[in-house]
Protein backbone atom coordinates (compact mmCIF):
# COMPACT_ATOMS: atom_id res chain seq x y z
CA UNK A 1 0.00 0.00 0.00
CA UNK A 2 3.13 2.26 0.63
CA UNK A 3 4.49 1.39 -2.53
CA UNK A 4 1.65 2.53 -4.42
CA UNK A 5 1.19 5.84 -2.39
CA UNK A 6 3.97 6.61 -3.37
CA UNK A 7 4.31 6.07 -7.11
CA UNK A 8 0.80 7.81 -7.15
CA UNK A 9 2.88 10.72 -5.72
CA UNK A 10 5.27 10.52 -8.00
CA UNK A 11 2.95 10.24 -10.90
CA UNK A 12 1.18 13.37 -9.98
CA UNK A 13 4.03 15.24 -9.35
CA UNK A 14 5.47 14.83 -12.55
CA UNK A 15 2.12 16.02 -13.82
CA UNK A 16 2.53 19.17 -12.38
CA UNK A 17 5.83 19.45 -13.88
CA UNK A 18 4.48 19.67 -16.91
CA UNK A 19 1.35 22.02 -16.28
CA UNK A 20 1.31 25.93 -16.11
CA UNK A 21 0.16 27.52 -13.88
CA UNK A 22 -3.50 28.45 -15.22
CA UNK A 23 -3.42 24.18 -15.94
CA UNK A 24 -2.46 24.28 -19.56
CA UNK A 25 0.67 22.83 -20.89
CA UNK A 26 4.14 24.30 -19.49
CA UNK A 27 6.12 26.90 -22.06
CA UNK A 28 9.03 25.67 -23.36
CA UNK A 29 11.78 27.74 -22.94
CA UNK A 30 13.22 28.54 -26.76
CA UNK A 31 16.90 29.39 -27.28
CA UNK A 32 18.24 32.58 -26.86
CA UNK A 33 18.11 34.24 -30.29
CA UNK A 34 21.50 34.46 -31.71
CA UNK A 35 22.68 38.36 -33.12
CA UNK A 36 25.26 40.56 -34.04
CA UNK A 37 25.81 42.76 -30.78
CA UNK A 38 29.10 44.93 -32.04
CA UNK A 39 31.45 45.52 -34.84
CA UNK A 40 34.85 47.25 -34.61
CA UNK A 41 36.72 48.23 -37.32
CA UNK A 42 40.88 48.54 -36.50
CA UNK A 43 39.83 49.08 -32.89
CA UNK A 44 36.94 51.86 -33.71
CA UNK A 45 33.44 50.45 -33.06
CA UNK A 46 30.47 51.36 -34.85
CA UNK A 47 27.16 50.29 -36.37
CA UNK A 48 27.20 49.65 -40.16
CA UNK A 49 29.33 52.14 -41.55
CA UNK A 50 33.08 52.81 -41.26
CA UNK A 51 35.43 55.48 -43.19
CA UNK A 52 38.84 56.34 -43.32
CA UNK A 53 39.40 52.75 -42.75
CA UNK A 54 43.45 51.62 -42.96
CA UNK A 55 44.16 49.12 -45.94
CA UNK A 56 45.33 46.59 -43.35
CA UNK A 57 42.48 46.81 -40.37
CA UNK A 58 41.21 43.64 -38.76
CA UNK A 59 37.40 43.59 -38.08
CA UNK A 60 35.95 42.55 -34.97
CA UNK A 61 32.60 41.02 -34.95
CA UNK A 62 30.85 40.22 -31.46
CA UNK A 63 28.18 37.72 -31.33
CA UNK A 64 25.07 37.01 -28.49
CA UNK A 65 26.09 33.61 -28.36
CA UNK A 66 29.27 31.06 -29.72
CA UNK A 67 29.57 30.80 -32.93
CA UNK A 68 29.71 27.40 -34.78
CA UNK A 69 32.46 27.62 -36.40
CA UNK A 70 31.22 24.83 -39.52
CA UNK A 71 28.74 27.56 -40.52
CA UNK A 72 31.26 30.14 -41.38
CA UNK A 73 32.36 29.76 -44.44
CA UNK A 74 29.23 30.18 -46.51
CA UNK A 75 27.97 32.80 -43.66
CA UNK A 76 30.62 35.67 -44.42
CA UNK A 77 31.28 37.45 -47.99
CA UNK A 78 33.47 40.43 -48.17
CA UNK A 79 33.08 41.94 -51.39
CA UNK A 80 34.49 45.28 -53.43
CA UNK A 81 31.84 47.98 -55.11
CA UNK A 82 31.73 46.44 -58.08
CA UNK A 83 31.30 42.56 -56.26
CA UNK A 84 34.53 41.37 -56.94
CA UNK A 85 35.06 38.78 -53.58
CA UNK A 86 37.66 39.58 -50.79
CA UNK A 87 39.62 37.15 -49.67
CA UNK A 88 40.47 36.97 -46.11
CA UNK A 89 41.18 34.66 -43.06
CA UNK A 90 39.55 34.57 -39.78
CA UNK A 91 39.62 33.46 -36.25
CA UNK A 92 37.24 33.13 -33.02
CA UNK A 93 38.13 33.68 -29.44
CA UNK A 94 36.17 34.87 -25.89
CA UNK A 95 34.60 31.01 -25.95
CA UNK A 96 33.78 31.67 -29.66
CA UNK A 97 31.76 34.73 -29.42
CA UNK A 98 34.20 36.74 -31.12
CA UNK A 99 35.36 36.18 -34.66
CA UNK A 100 38.51 38.37 -35.75
CA UNK A 101 38.56 38.75 -39.46
CA UNK A 102 41.59 39.77 -41.38
CA UNK A 103 40.88 40.79 -45.20
CA UNK A 104 44.38 39.71 -47.58
CA UNK A 105 44.03 42.64 -49.73
CA UNK A 106 42.27 46.07 -49.50
CA UNK A 107 43.41 49.30 -51.59
CA UNK A 108 43.23 52.69 -50.58
CA UNK A 109 40.10 54.99 -51.00
CA UNK A 110 37.90 52.12 -51.86
CA UNK A 111 34.49 50.95 -50.74
CA UNK A 112 34.17 47.26 -49.69
CA UNK A 113 30.78 45.10 -48.26
CA UNK A 114 31.36 42.59 -45.30
CA UNK A 115 27.77 40.65 -45.13
CA UNK A 116 27.04 38.50 -42.27
CA UNK A 117 24.30 36.10 -43.84
CA UNK A 118 21.51 34.04 -42.11
CA UNK A 119 23.27 30.38 -42.78
CA UNK A 120 25.53 31.44 -39.82
CA UNK A 121 24.75 29.55 -36.79
CA UNK A 122 25.24 29.52 -33.19
CA UNK A 123 26.54 26.90 -31.22
CA UNK A 124 22.84 25.61 -30.07
CA UNK A 125 21.69 25.95 -33.46
CA UNK A 126 20.31 29.35 -33.94
CA UNK A 127 20.38 31.88 -36.64
CA UNK A 128 20.62 35.84 -37.32
CA UNK A 129 16.47 37.14 -38.08
CA UNK A 130 17.93 39.33 -40.70
CA UNK A 131 21.43 39.83 -42.79
CA UNK A 132 23.77 42.04 -41.41
CA UNK A 133 25.43 44.14 -43.87
CA UNK A 134 28.47 46.59 -43.03
CA UNK A 135 30.27 49.51 -45.45
CA UNK A 136 33.97 50.03 -45.48
CA UNK A 137 35.73 52.94 -46.89
CA UNK A 138 39.38 52.92 -46.51
CA UNK A 139 41.40 56.00 -46.10
CA UNK A 140 42.34 58.43 -48.71
CA UNK A 141 45.98 58.03 -50.79
CA UNK A 142 47.63 61.08 -49.30
CA UNK A 143 50.64 60.19 -52.51
CA UNK A 144 50.28 62.61 -55.18
CA UNK A 145 49.24 61.42 -58.41
CA UNK A 146 50.93 64.03 -60.29
CA UNK A 147 54.41 65.72 -60.16
CA UNK A 148 53.99 68.74 -57.99
CA UNK A 149 54.30 71.82 -60.15
CA UNK A 150 54.40 75.76 -59.10
CA UNK A 151 50.83 77.33 -57.79
CA UNK A 152 51.22 79.47 -61.39
CA UNK A 153 51.78 76.72 -63.09
CA UNK A 154 48.38 74.56 -61.99
CA UNK A 155 46.48 77.44 -62.12
CA UNK A 156 47.04 77.25 -65.78
CA UNK A 157 46.90 73.96 -66.36
CA UNK A 158 43.52 73.77 -64.62
CA UNK A 159 42.57 76.84 -67.23
CA UNK A 160 43.77 75.57 -69.98
CA UNK A 161 42.79 71.44 -69.06
CA UNK A 162 38.98 73.41 -68.59
CA UNK A 163 39.22 75.58 -71.31
CA UNK A 164 38.71 72.07 -73.46
CA UNK A 165 35.00 71.74 -72.89
CA UNK A 166 34.32 74.75 -74.62
CA UNK A 167 36.76 74.02 -77.85
CA UNK A 168 37.03 70.71 -78.05
CA UNK A 169 33.66 69.75 -76.95
CA UNK A 170 31.94 72.59 -78.24
CA UNK A 171 28.98 71.72 -80.75
CA UNK A 172 30.05 71.55 -84.30
CA UNK A 173 27.44 73.38 -85.91
CA UNK A 174 26.50 76.55 -83.61
CA UNK A 175 30.03 76.46 -81.83
CA UNK A 176 27.92 76.93 -78.87
CA UNK A 177 28.43 75.34 -75.23
CA UNK A 178 26.91 71.77 -75.10
CA UNK A 179 25.23 71.82 -71.45
CA UNK A 180 26.98 68.50 -70.57
CA UNK A 181 29.24 65.81 -71.83
CA UNK A 182 26.42 63.27 -71.92
CA UNK A 183 24.14 65.52 -74.38
CA UNK A 184 25.50 65.78 -78.04
CA UNK A 185 22.61 68.23 -79.37
CA UNK A 186 21.57 70.13 -75.94
CA UNK A 187 23.11 73.39 -75.82
CA UNK A 188 22.87 75.76 -73.12
CA UNK A 189 22.20 79.44 -73.52
CA UNK A 190 24.04 80.63 -70.09
CA UNK A 191 27.10 78.10 -69.84
CA UNK A 192 27.49 79.65 -73.58
CA UNK A 193 27.84 82.67 -71.85
CA UNK A 194 29.89 81.63 -69.57
CA UNK A 195 31.94 79.91 -72.91
CA UNK A 196 32.32 82.98 -74.30
CA UNK A 197 34.31 84.29 -71.18
CA UNK A 198 36.27 81.21 -71.43
CA UNK A 199 37.15 81.79 -75.15
CA UNK A 200 38.63 85.49 -74.34
CA UNK A 201 40.38 84.19 -70.90
CA UNK A 202 41.92 81.26 -73.51
CA UNK A 203 42.79 84.19 -76.23
CA UNK A 204 44.34 85.99 -73.40
CA UNK A 205 46.50 83.34 -71.90
CA UNK A 206 47.46 82.36 -75.10
CA UNK A 207 45.92 78.54 -75.10
CA UNK A 208 44.72 79.72 -78.47
CA UNK A 209 45.03 82.43 -81.23
CA UNK A 210 43.28 85.79 -81.25
CA UNK A 211 41.81 84.35 -84.72
CA UNK A 212 40.50 80.86 -83.61
CA UNK A 213 38.76 82.64 -80.45
CA UNK A 214 37.55 85.40 -82.89
CA UNK A 215 35.91 82.87 -85.32
CA UNK A 216 34.41 80.57 -82.85
CA UNK A 217 32.60 83.82 -81.09
CA UNK A 218 31.61 84.85 -84.60
CA UNK A 219 30.01 81.25 -85.40
CA UNK A 220 28.14 81.59 -81.75
CA UNK A 221 26.89 85.12 -82.44
CA UNK A 222 25.97 84.08 -86.10
CA UNK A 223 23.82 80.59 -84.95
CA UNK A 224 22.20 83.03 -82.41
CA UNK A 225 20.99 85.86 -84.65
CA UNK A 226 20.00 83.64 -87.49
CA UNK A 227 18.90 79.87 -86.21
CA UNK A 228 17.51 80.46 -82.59
CA UNK A 229 14.63 81.09 -81.98
CA UNK A 230 13.79 84.36 -79.59
CA UNK A 231 11.06 85.29 -77.55
CA UNK A 232 10.32 89.28 -77.15
CA UNK A 233 14.50 88.98 -77.76
CA UNK A 234 15.15 86.37 -75.08
CA UNK A 235 16.50 82.85 -75.35
CA UNK A 236 15.24 79.61 -73.98
CA UNK A 237 17.41 77.66 -71.38
CA UNK A 238 18.52 74.69 -74.28
CA UNK A 239 18.61 75.09 -77.55
CA UNK A 240 18.87 72.64 -80.43
CA UNK A 241 22.75 72.79 -81.39
CA UNK A 242 22.10 72.04 -85.10
CA UNK A 243 18.87 73.49 -85.82
CA UNK A 244 18.57 76.81 -83.47
CA UNK A 245 14.84 75.05 -82.18
CA UNK A 246 13.60 75.25 -78.53
CA UNK A 247 14.44 72.11 -76.25
CA UNK A 248 12.25 72.63 -73.63
CA UNK A 249 13.48 72.91 -69.41
CA UNK A 250 9.79 70.99 -68.68
CA UNK A 251 6.48 71.37 -69.70
CA UNK A 252 5.66 74.65 -69.31
CA UNK A 253 9.13 76.23 -69.57
CA UNK A 254 9.38 76.19 -73.15
CA UNK A 255 9.72 79.48 -73.89
CA UNK A 256 12.14 82.65 -72.97
CA UNK A 257 14.45 82.20 -70.11
CA UNK A 258 15.32 85.64 -68.81
CA UNK A 259 18.07 84.64 -66.47
CA UNK A 260 19.48 82.37 -69.09
CA UNK A 261 19.76 84.95 -71.58
CA UNK A 262 21.25 87.52 -69.03
CA UNK A 263 24.29 85.25 -69.00
CA UNK A 264 24.66 84.62 -72.23
CA UNK A 265 24.45 88.40 -72.65
CA UNK A 266 27.14 89.40 -70.09
CA UNK A 267 29.54 86.68 -71.92
CA UNK A 268 29.05 88.27 -75.35
CA UNK A 269 29.24 91.68 -74.01
CA UNK A 270 32.87 90.75 -72.03
CA UNK A 271 33.49 89.40 -75.87
CA UNK A 272 32.39 92.70 -77.46
CA UNK A 273 34.84 94.60 -75.34
CA UNK A 274 38.08 92.01 -76.08
CA UNK A 275 37.38 92.10 -79.43
CA UNK A 276 38.21 95.91 -80.01
CA UNK A 277 39.89 95.49 -82.93
CA UNK A 278 39.99 97.66 -86.43
CA UNK A 279 39.17 95.08 -88.86
CA UNK A 280 36.11 94.44 -90.50
CA UNK A 281 35.43 91.24 -88.86
CA UNK A 282 35.56 92.49 -85.19
CA UNK A 283 33.81 95.33 -86.17
CA UNK A 284 31.10 93.53 -87.32
CA UNK A 285 30.66 91.03 -84.28
CA UNK A 286 30.44 94.10 -81.99
CA UNK A 287 27.83 95.20 -84.02
CA UNK A 288 25.67 91.91 -84.23
CA UNK A 289 26.71 91.61 -80.33
CA UNK A 290 25.26 95.17 -79.46
CA UNK A 291 22.18 94.67 -81.74
CA UNK A 292 21.44 91.38 -79.68
CA UNK A 293 21.66 92.60 -76.75
CA UNK A 294 19.22 95.69 -77.47
CA UNK A 295 16.47 93.68 -78.88
CA UNK A 296 15.89 92.06 -75.46
CA UNK A 297 12.39 93.25 -74.48
CA UNK A 298 13.54 93.16 -70.79
CA UNK A 299 10.67 95.72 -69.69
CA UNK A 300 8.29 93.38 -71.37
CA UNK A 301 9.00 90.22 -68.14
CA UNK A 302 7.82 92.49 -65.88
CA UNK A 303 4.34 90.90 -66.45
CA UNK A 304 1.57 93.84 -67.01
CA UNK A 305 3.70 96.58 -66.14
CA UNK A 306 4.41 95.12 -62.40
CA UNK A 307 8.05 95.93 -60.25
CA UNK A 308 9.34 92.75 -60.93
CA UNK A 309 11.38 91.14 -63.66
CA UNK A 310 9.43 87.54 -63.98
CA UNK A 311 12.47 84.41 -65.28
CA UNK A 312 10.49 82.72 -67.54
CA UNK A 313 7.70 83.15 -70.59
CA UNK A 314 5.78 79.97 -72.70
CA UNK A 315 4.51 80.91 -76.06
CA UNK A 316 2.13 78.01 -74.92
CA UNK A 317 1.50 78.38 -71.40
CA UNK A 318 2.10 82.25 -71.03
CA UNK A 319 3.49 83.18 -67.67
CA UNK A 320 2.10 79.84 -65.73
CA UNK A 321 5.64 79.27 -64.31
CA UNK A 322 5.38 82.63 -62.58
CA UNK A 323 8.96 83.02 -61.14
CA UNK A 324 9.68 86.56 -60.32
CA UNK A 325 13.22 86.74 -60.42
CA UNK A 326 13.32 88.15 -56.46
CA UNK A 327 17.10 88.23 -54.88
CA UNK A 328 19.27 87.08 -52.83
CA UNK A 329 20.22 84.27 -55.47
CA UNK A 330 22.29 84.14 -58.82
CA UNK A 331 20.45 86.92 -60.73
CA UNK A 332 21.56 90.14 -59.77
CA UNK A 333 23.26 90.62 -63.68
CA UNK A 334 19.06 90.35 -65.10
CA UNK A 335 18.25 93.79 -63.10
CA UNK A 336 21.71 95.44 -63.94
CA UNK A 337 21.62 94.62 -67.67
CA UNK A 338 17.79 95.42 -67.75
CA UNK A 339 18.26 98.74 -66.27
CA UNK A 340 20.84 100.07 -69.24
CA UNK A 341 19.27 102.59 -71.40
CA UNK A 342 17.77 101.59 -74.57
CA UNK A 343 14.14 101.09 -75.85
CA UNK A 344 13.52 98.21 -73.29
CA UNK A 345 14.87 99.68 -69.75
CA UNK A 346 13.46 99.29 -66.55
CA UNK A 347 12.89 101.28 -64.15
CA UNK A 348 15.08 101.84 -60.78
CA UNK A 349 11.38 101.33 -58.64
CA UNK A 350 11.54 97.38 -59.99
CA UNK A 351 15.03 97.01 -59.06
CA UNK A 352 14.17 98.11 -55.50
CA UNK A 353 10.68 96.78 -55.34
CA UNK A 354 11.17 93.26 -57.32
CA UNK A 355 14.71 92.28 -57.03
CA UNK A 356 15.54 94.16 -53.29
CA UNK A 357 11.79 92.96 -52.19
CA UNK A 358 11.49 96.92 -50.82
CA UNK A 359 14.59 95.86 -48.56
CA UNK A 360 13.37 92.54 -47.35
CA UNK A 361 16.43 91.02 -49.49
CA UNK A 362 18.57 92.34 -46.75
CA UNK A 363 19.81 89.51 -44.02
CA UNK A 364 22.34 90.74 -41.71
CA UNK A 365 22.95 87.41 -39.95
CA UNK A 366 26.11 86.20 -38.58
CA UNK A 367 27.23 82.32 -39.12
CA UNK A 368 30.61 81.35 -37.59
CA UNK A 369 31.14 85.22 -36.57
CA UNK A 370 30.46 86.17 -40.09
CA UNK A 371 28.24 88.61 -41.45
CA UNK A 372 26.36 87.90 -44.06
CA UNK A 373 24.15 91.00 -45.78
CA UNK A 374 21.89 89.15 -47.84
CA UNK A 375 20.89 85.79 -48.98
CA UNK A 376 19.37 82.46 -47.23
CA UNK A 377 20.64 80.73 -43.41
CA UNK A 378 23.78 80.32 -44.33
CA UNK A 379 24.43 81.61 -47.85
CA UNK A 380 22.91 78.90 -49.84
CA UNK A 381 24.83 77.33 -52.48
CA UNK A 382 28.08 78.94 -54.12
CA UNK A 383 26.50 79.89 -57.30
CA UNK A 384 24.94 82.73 -56.00
CA UNK A 385 28.22 84.42 -55.31
CA UNK A 386 29.54 83.39 -58.93
CA UNK A 387 27.06 83.53 -61.94
CA UNK A 388 26.36 87.08 -61.68
CA UNK A 389 30.20 88.36 -60.84
CA UNK A 390 31.57 86.59 -63.71
CA UNK A 391 31.45 90.40 -65.22
CA UNK A 392 30.47 92.06 -62.15
CA UNK A 393 33.21 93.18 -60.63
CA UNK A 394 32.58 93.31 -56.86
CA UNK A 395 35.18 94.39 -55.13
CA UNK A 396 34.16 98.54 -55.02
CA UNK A 397 30.51 97.34 -55.84
CA UNK A 398 27.96 98.73 -53.05
CA UNK A 399 24.52 99.95 -53.01
CA UNK A 400 21.56 100.79 -50.23
CA UNK A 401 21.46 96.96 -49.93
CA UNK A 402 25.09 95.19 -49.59
CA UNK A 403 28.13 96.06 -49.95
CA UNK A 404 28.77 93.27 -51.96
CA UNK A 405 32.45 92.53 -51.62
CA UNK A 406 31.93 91.92 -48.19
CA UNK A 407 28.62 89.21 -49.58
CA UNK A 408 30.62 86.85 -51.67
CA UNK A 409 33.49 86.85 -49.82
CA UNK A 410 31.28 86.08 -46.65
CA UNK A 411 29.15 83.58 -48.48
CA UNK A 412 32.18 81.76 -49.34
CA UNK A 413 33.97 81.93 -46.23
CA UNK A 414 30.77 80.41 -44.10
CA UNK A 415 30.92 77.69 -46.87
CA UNK A 416 34.00 76.68 -46.07
CA UNK A 417 33.71 76.93 -42.55
CA UNK A 418 30.48 74.89 -42.40
CA UNK A 419 32.62 72.23 -45.31
CA UNK A 420 35.71 72.50 -41.56
CA UNK A 421 33.05 71.86 -38.85
CA UNK A 422 31.26 69.32 -40.93
CA UNK A 423 28.33 69.07 -38.14
CA UNK A 424 26.44 66.18 -40.46
CA UNK A 425 30.03 64.14 -39.88
CA UNK A 426 30.93 63.65 -43.96
CA UNK A 427 33.15 61.45 -44.78
CA UNK A 428 36.28 63.60 -45.46
CA UNK A 429 35.56 67.81 -45.18
CA UNK A 430 38.27 69.31 -44.38
CA UNK A 431 39.86 73.03 -44.93
CA UNK A 432 41.33 71.03 -48.12
CA UNK A 433 37.69 69.22 -49.21
CA UNK A 434 35.30 71.84 -49.19
CA UNK A 435 32.40 73.48 -51.30
CA UNK A 436 28.31 73.09 -52.24
CA UNK A 437 26.98 74.66 -54.72
CA UNK A 438 24.68 73.48 -57.26
CA UNK A 439 25.66 70.27 -59.22
CA UNK A 440 25.04 66.24 -60.27
CA UNK A 441 25.17 63.95 -57.31
CA UNK A 442 24.87 60.21 -56.95
CA UNK A 443 21.25 60.46 -55.16
CA UNK A 444 18.91 62.70 -57.61
CA UNK A 445 20.68 63.49 -60.14
CA UNK A 446 21.39 67.20 -59.64
CA UNK A 447 20.46 69.45 -56.86
CA UNK A 448 21.82 72.77 -55.15
CA UNK A 449 23.88 71.75 -52.37
CA UNK A 450 24.01 74.04 -49.55
CA UNK A 451 24.65 73.91 -45.89
CA UNK A 452 20.96 73.65 -45.81
CA UNK A 453 20.93 70.76 -48.73
CA UNK A 454 24.09 68.89 -47.98
CA UNK A 455 24.30 65.31 -48.42
CA UNK A 456 27.71 65.06 -48.41
CA UNK A 457 28.15 65.89 -52.52
CA UNK A 458 31.16 67.99 -52.89
CA UNK A 459 31.10 70.26 -56.19
CA UNK A 460 34.68 71.21 -57.19
CA UNK A 461 33.57 74.15 -59.16
CA UNK A 462 32.06 75.52 -55.79
CA UNK A 463 35.80 75.98 -53.91
CA UNK A 464 37.88 76.59 -57.03
CA UNK A 465 35.34 79.53 -58.21
CA UNK A 466 35.44 81.27 -55.61
CA UNK A 467 39.16 81.63 -54.93
CA UNK A 468 39.21 85.55 -55.70
CA UNK A 469 37.06 85.76 -52.36
CA UNK A 470 39.21 82.89 -50.59
CA UNK A 471 42.20 82.67 -52.40
CA UNK A 472 44.46 80.88 -49.64
CA UNK A 473 41.55 78.31 -48.90
CA UNK A 474 40.20 78.10 -52.88
CA UNK A 475 44.15 77.16 -52.96
CA UNK A 476 44.29 74.72 -50.89
CA UNK A 477 41.06 73.03 -52.03
CA UNK A 478 42.34 73.07 -55.45
CA UNK A 479 45.50 71.44 -54.61
CA UNK A 480 43.90 68.57 -52.98
CA UNK A 481 41.40 68.07 -55.75
CA UNK A 482 44.49 67.84 -58.37
CA UNK A 483 47.47 65.68 -56.66
CA UNK A 484 45.12 63.91 -53.79
CA UNK A 485 42.37 62.63 -55.57
CA UNK A 486 43.55 63.55 -59.48
CA UNK A 487 43.05 60.11 -60.60
CA UNK A 488 39.81 60.04 -59.57
CA UNK A 489 38.52 63.76 -60.20
CA UNK A 490 40.71 65.33 -63.26
CA UNK A 491 40.22 64.23 -66.42
CA UNK A 492 40.03 65.54 -70.00
CA UNK A 493 37.67 68.44 -69.29
CA UNK A 494 39.13 69.55 -66.02
CA UNK A 495 37.77 68.61 -62.71
CA UNK A 496 34.38 66.77 -63.16
CA UNK A 497 31.53 67.66 -61.97
CA UNK A 498 31.29 66.38 -58.34
CA UNK A 499 31.92 63.46 -55.97
CA UNK A 500 30.81 62.21 -52.68
CA UNK A 501 33.59 60.13 -50.16
CA UNK A 502 30.35 59.26 -47.87
CA UNK A 503 29.38 57.04 -50.62
CA UNK A 504 32.84 56.48 -52.61
CA UNK A 505 31.03 58.14 -56.35
CA UNK A 506 32.84 59.96 -58.48
CA UNK A 507 30.49 62.20 -61.01
CA UNK A 508 31.59 61.06 -64.96
CA UNK A 509 29.79 64.39 -65.96
CA UNK A 510 31.16 67.80 -66.46
CA UNK A 511 28.51 70.71 -66.88
CA UNK A 512 29.23 73.92 -68.98
CA UNK A 513 27.72 76.00 -65.99
CA UNK A 514 30.68 74.65 -63.61
CA UNK A 515 33.24 74.42 -65.64
CA UNK A 516 32.86 77.92 -66.67
CA UNK A 517 33.24 79.49 -63.75
CA UNK A 518 36.40 78.19 -62.86
CA UNK A 519 38.57 78.95 -65.69
CA UNK A 520 36.46 82.32 -65.56
CA UNK A 521 37.00 83.25 -61.87
CA UNK A 522 40.56 82.05 -61.84
CA UNK A 523 41.21 84.60 -64.24
CA UNK A 524 39.42 87.07 -62.26
CA UNK A 525 41.93 86.33 -59.36
CA UNK A 526 44.75 85.96 -61.51
CA UNK A 527 44.48 89.63 -63.23
CA UNK A 528 40.63 90.97 -63.10
CA UNK A 529 40.25 90.75 -67.21
CA UNK A 530 36.60 89.51 -67.45
CA UNK A 531 36.12 92.02 -64.78
CA UNK A 532 37.76 94.79 -66.09
CA UNK A 533 36.33 93.83 -69.72
CA UNK A 534 32.58 94.11 -68.83
CA UNK A 535 32.96 96.82 -66.04
CA UNK A 536 34.06 99.09 -69.16
CA UNK A 537 30.96 98.50 -71.21
CA UNK A 538 28.91 101.47 -70.93
CA UNK A 539 25.64 100.16 -70.66
CA UNK A 540 26.90 98.23 -67.25
CA UNK A 541 28.07 101.73 -66.19
CA UNK A 542 24.97 103.21 -66.81
CA UNK A 543 22.56 100.64 -65.40
CA UNK A 544 24.89 100.49 -62.27
CA UNK A 545 24.55 104.46 -61.58
CA UNK A 546 21.12 104.48 -62.75
CA UNK A 547 20.45 101.63 -59.74
CA UNK A 548 22.21 103.75 -57.26
CA UNK A 549 25.60 101.58 -57.44
CA UNK A 550 29.16 102.82 -56.98
CA UNK A 551 31.73 100.98 -58.07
Amino acid sequence: MLNKLIISALLIGCYACNKSDDGGPAAVTPPAKFALTGVAVNEVTGTKSFYNVPVNASIRLSFSAPVNSASLNTALSLQTQQGDAVPFSYNLSAGDSVLILQPESLGKLLQYQLQVKTTLRSKAGTAPDSVNTIKIITAIDSADKFPRISDEALLDLVQRQTFRYFRDFAHPVSGMARDRNQNPDLVTTGGTGMGAMAIVTAVHRGFISRQEGLAQIVKIVDFLRNKATTYHGAYTHFINGASGATIPFSTKDNGADLVETSLLMQGLLTARQFFSGGDATEAALRLHITDMYNKVEWNWFRKDNGNVLYWHWSPDHNWDVNLPVAGWNEALITYVLAAAPGAYTIPKSVYDEGWARSGAIRHNKSYYNINLPLGEELGGPLFFSHYSFLGLDPRKLKDAYADYNEQVTAHSRINYQYSVSNPRNYNGYSSSLWGLTASDNNYSGYSAHSPNNDAGVISPTAAVSSIPFTPEQSMEALRFFYYTLGDRLFGEYGFKDAFNLTDLWFAPSYLAIDQGPQIIMIENYRSGLLWNLFMSCPEVQAALTKLGFSY
